[in-house]
C-alpha cells in the first residue's frame, strides 16, 4: 500500500469517527480516539517531507462537516455548502499551525500547542466572534451520551473538548511510542503511568458524573408547550396569521385553569409585532383577549417584529428605509404575555449569520445593498435579559375581575382588585442562542429559575439537523442545572430535567401538546458563575505557547 494512500484512508477514519458521536446516540466515547488516525497520517506525511497545503487536513473536516451538517443545504444550499468549507478551512488553518510548530519544538510540546490552539478557537466561536458557527465544538459530542458528562456544570462543553483532546493525544502517544520502539525504553513506573493515566480519561467521565446530582427543586410550575406543526416554507402562502393564531389558541384550550401555567409556542409565530405599539398588534390582541378568560396562564410566544424610526439620516447600517424619512430595524423576538400587565419583549442576539444577520455591517451593509439586499439585517440586543411570569392574586372574595378586550397600558393594572403575587424570572433562548452555553449562563446570573428554548427547526426537514439542536438543549440544562421547557415548530418539543434527561418528548413533524410540570431553581453552578474558563487558559497558554515557537523559530536562524 502506497504512503499516500494510507493517508487518505487515515483521513478519512478520523472523519467518521468524529462524524459519528453526532448522529447515533450513545457514541459520544468515539470522539476520545477520533484523532488518532489523523495524527498518525500527519506523521506519515511528516516522515515523507510532504510540503505544501495539508490536503488531508482539509479533507478530513471538510468530509466531518459535511457527514454532519449537510443538512443546512435544505434552507439554504449556497449557505450550506460555504459553511462547511469555511468552516473546514478554519480546523485545517490550526492542524497547518500544529505541523508548523512542529519543525521548531520537539517532544510533546506541538500537540500540547494543537489542543490549546483548537480550544481557543473553539472559544472565539462560542463568543462575540460575528462570524460564528459553533455547531461542532468537540465537547457536544457527548450531547447524546449525557450519562457521561454531569460535570458539565463545572466545565461547560469545552471541558469536553479538551477531554476529548487529552484522550487523543494519550491514546496516540502510546501507539506512536510503540510503532518507534520507544516503549522498551520506558521503565515499568513510566508505562505503568501512561497506561493508567490514558485508561482514566475513559473511565473517570462516567465514574465521577454519577456521584453528580442536581438539587431538588422545592417549588414547580406548570407548562403547557405547544408544536403547531406548520410548514414554513408554506407558511405565508396558506394559513393566514388569524387562521395560526385560532390554531395555536386550540392547542390551549384544556390547559389547568386552577394553578398558574405558562403556556409556550415557538420561534417566529407571528409577523405582525411593532416594537413601537406592541397594541398594534392583532395577534396579542387576540392572545391578551384568550388569557383573559385563564388568567392563571402566561403565554411565551416567538415573533418577527419590527421597528420603526423617523430620521433624515440612516440610523444605523442595518436599517432599511421603508418611506420617506421612515427605516425600519427587524428582530427575531420573543413575547411574555399575560391578561393584566404590558407585553415584555425580547430580541434574539446570536443570529445566524447571512440568514439572519450581516457581520461586519459597515462593510458588508453596503456590498449587501449592491446585492439587493439578500442578507438578514436583524437587530439583537446588547444586554441578556429575562422575561417574567407573574403570578397573580385576586379580590378576597375570590372573584376574578373582568378584563377588555383591549391590551393593558403599561402603567395601569386592570382592576385594584388584581396585583402581583410572585413574578418569576424566566430565560429565553431563541433557537440559535440554545448552542451557546456560556451565553445561556447570562440568563441564569439575571436571574432565571426556569429556561425555556423556542425554535423553528423545520426549515432544515427531516434530517439530524433538529436531533443535533434538540441535544444541545440538553448540555444547557446540564451546565445550568436548570429545567427546560422546549417548543419546536415541528419538532421535536421537550421537557428536559437539570441532568440534561428528557423527561417527556413530542413526535416530529406531528401538532402536539405537551403538558407537563418543571422544577424552579436558585441554584447557580461553578459554570453560571465563572463561565468558559478553560477558554481562556487555552487561549492564554496557545498564545504563550506561539510566541515560544517565534523564538525558537528566530534564534535558530540567527544562528
Amino acid at each position: 500500500m502506497s504512503r499516500k494512500l494510507t493517508i487518505l484512508l487515515l483521513t478519512v477514519l478520523s472523519s467518521a469517527l468524529l462524524s459519528v458521536p453526532f448522529l447515533v446516540p450513545g457514541t459520544g466515547w468515539l470522539s476520545l480516539i477520533a484523532f488518532v488516525p489523523l495524527l498518525w497520517a500527519e506523521d506519515i506525511a511528516t516522515e515523507d517531507e510532504m510540503k505544501g497545503f495539508c490536503w488531508w487536513h482539509y479533507l478530513c473536516f471538510v468530509l466531518w462537516n459535511a457527514a454532519t451538517t449537510f443538512w443546512v443545504c435544505n434552507a439554504t444550499v449556497g449557505g450550506g455548502i460555504f459553511a462547511i468549507l469555511a468552516n473546514a478551512f478554519q480546523m485545517s488553518l490550526i492542524f497547518g499551525l500544529f505541523r508548523w510548530s512542529r519543525k521548531w519544538l520537539s517532544g510533546a510540546l506541538p500537540y500540547i500547542f494543537l489542543a490549546f490552539a483548537w480550544i481557543a478557537w473553539e472559544r472565539w466561536y462560542l463568543t462575540d466572534a460575528q462570524i460564528s458557527w459553533p455547531w461542532l465544538v468537540l465537547g457536544n459530542a457527548f450531547a447524546r451520551t449525557t450519562g457521561w458528562i454531569q460535570w458539565y456544570e463545572y466545565t461547560g462543553t469545552l471541558g469536553g473538548s479538551l477531554l476529548v483532546w487529552a484522550a487523543n493525544l494519550s491514546v496516540f502517544g502510546i501507539l506512536e511510542s510503540l510503532a518507534s520502539g520507544r516503549w522498551m525504553t520506558f521503565n515499568l513506573k513510566a508505562k505503568s503511568a501512561a497506561l493508567l493515566g490514558t485508561l482514566a480519561l475513559f473511565v473517570a467521565p462516567p465514574v465521577v458524573s454519577l456521584f453528580l446530582k442536581p438539587e431538588p427543586c422545592d417549588e414547580t410550575l406548570d407548562v403547557v408547550i405547544a408544536q403547531p406543526n406548520i410548514d414554513p416554507y408554506n407558511k405565508f402562502g396558506g394559513m393566514t396569521q388569524e387562521e395560526q393564531n385560532e390554531s395555536l389558541i386550540s392547542q390551549f384550550e384544556n390547559i389547568p385553569d386552577s394553578v398558574p401555567v405558562l403556556l409556550v409556542a415557538p420561534e417566529t409565530f407571528t409577523d405582525d409585532v411593532v416594537t413601537n405599539s406592541l397594541s398594534s398588534s392583532a395577534t396579542v390582541q387576540r392572545f391578551t383577549s384568550f388569557l383573559a378568560g385563564h388568567p392563571n396562564a402566561n403565554l411565551l410566544v416567538g415573533a418577527s417584529s419590527r421597528t420603526y424610526l423617523k430620521r433624515a439620516l440612516r440610523p444605523s447600517y442595518t436599517a432599511r428605509q421603508v418611506g420617506n424619512g421612515v427605516w425600519m430595524e427587524t428582530h427575531n423576538s420573543a413575547l411574555m404575555l399575560d391578561a393584566f400587565s404590558f407585553p415584555e419583549i425580547f430580541h434574539k442576539s446570536k443570529l445566524v449569520v447571512a440568514v439572519e444577520m450581516t457581520p461586519y455591517p459597515a462593510l458588508f451593509c453596503k456590498i449587501d445593498d449592491w446585492l439587493g439586499g439578500v442578507m438578514g439585517r436583524n437587530i439583537g440586543q446588547k444586554e441578556v435579559g429575562t422575561l417574567h411570569f407573574n403570578e397573580y392574586s385576586y379580590a378576597s372574595d375570590g372573584r376574578i375581575p373582568v378584563v377588555s378586550d383591549s391590551l393593558p397600558s403599561a402603567e395601569s393594572v386592570v382592576s385594584e382588585d388584581v396585583h402581583v403575587m410572585e413574578t418569576i424570572p424566566v430565560g429565553c433562548a431563541i433557537c440559535y442562542e440554545s448552542v451557546y452555553g456560556e451565553y445561556c449562563t447570562r440568563y441564569v446570573r439575571n436571574g432565571a429559575r426556569l429556561l425555556t428554548v423556542i425554535t423553528n427547526d423545520a426549515w432544515w426537514g427531516d434530517t439530524p439537523g433538529y436531533k443535533q439542536h434538540l441535544s444541545y438543549s440538553c448540555l444547557r440544562a446540564i451546565e445550568t442545572r436548570r429545567w427546560i421547557a422546549r417548543s419546536a415548530n415541528t419538532g421535536i418539543s421537550a421537557i428536559i430535567d437539570p441532568s440534561g434527561k428528557i423527561v417527556s418528548q413530542t413526535s416530529w413533524w406531528q401538532p402536539e401538546t405537551l403538558s407537563g410540570k418543571v422544577g424552579l431553581s436558585d441554584e447557580k453552578t461553578f459554570f453560571v458563575i465563572h463561565g468558559d474558563f478553560i477558554g481562556r487558559l487555552s487561549t492564554l497558554m496557545a498564545v504563550l505557547i506561539l510566541l515560544a515557537t517565534l523564538v525558537r523559530r528566530f534564534a535558530r536562524q540567527r544562528i
